[in-house]
C-alpha cells in the first residue's frame, strides 16, 4: 500500500489527486490489475469526475452543500454531521483498472479527494493489485 498525504485548505473542497495516484500506481510496479483508492476518514471521500473544467468540482461542492447543509438540527456534538453525511453519500473509495502501469481513466476523468471537514491534513491510501 502507498499512502498519500493531502492537505486541504477549505471546509469543503475537491482536490484533484490524479497525478499523485498515477505516481503511486507507477511506483507499485504493477502493469495490469486494479488500484483501490481509499481515504480512512469519516468526513472525507474519494470520487472520479470531470477534471477538464474546474467549474464541475465547484458545482459539485455547491450542490452537496445545498443537499446537506452545515446546520440542520443535527445531534452529533462534534458539529460536523454534515461532513459525515457527505462522506457517506460520495463514498470513501474508488476502484480503477490498471493497464500498462497506469490507471485507466476516460478523457475527461480525474480522481478527487473530497474534503468535507477541513482544513486538515489527510491520508489517501492506494493499493494496487495485479501482475
Amino acid at each position: 500500500m502507498i499512502q498519500l498525504q493531502i492537505e486541504s485548505r477549505s471546509r469543503v473542497e475537491m482536490i484533484d489527486i490524479t497525478s499523485e495516484v498515477c505516481g503511486a500506481v507507477r511506483r507499485s510496479g504493477i502493469e495490469s490489475g486494479i488500484a483501490v483508492i481509499c481515504t480512512p476518514h469519516t468526513t472525507a471521500a474519494v470520487t472520479i469526475n470531470e477534471n477538464a473544467d474546474p467549474d464541475v468540482a465547484r458545482d459539485l461542492v455547491m450542490e452537496l452543500n445545498k443537499i446537506v447543509p452545515f446546520e440542520d438540527g443535527y445531534r452529533h456534538l462534534e458539529g460536523n454531521s454534515a461532513a459525515h453525511l457527505k462522506s457517506s453519500l460520495v463514498g470513501a473509495s474508488e476502484t480503477v483498472i490498471v493497464e500498462n502501469g497506469a490507471p485507466v481513466l476516460g478523457t475527461w476523468q480525474g480522481i478527487y479527494f473530497c474534503e468535507f471537514d477541513g482544513p486538515r491534513r489527510r491520508k489517501v491510501q492506494v493499493q494496487v493489485i495485479g501482475r
